[in-house]
């Protein structure tokens, strides 16, 4: 289960995708998330001021 905070969200996604993706697409196959539960999380994380950068490959 993901965390609910976006703050903790934020801080456990970029820890994957720094650690074990080496993408956001690939995160979301690795993670089993369907395409709106990715959608879910991105716009938590917008809401706080961050957005994925593909070529950073984390929520900047």
């Amino acid at each position: 289960m993901l965390p609910q905070d976006p703050v903790i969200l934020l801080s456990y996604i970029n820890t994957q995708l720094r650690d074990n993706y080496k993408s956001l697409d690939d995160l979301a196959e690795g993670l089993d998330l369907p395409q709106d539960e990715l959608q879910s999380i991105c716009d938590k994380l917008k809401a706080i001021g961050y957005e994925y950068d593909k070529e950073q490959n984390k929520f900047v």
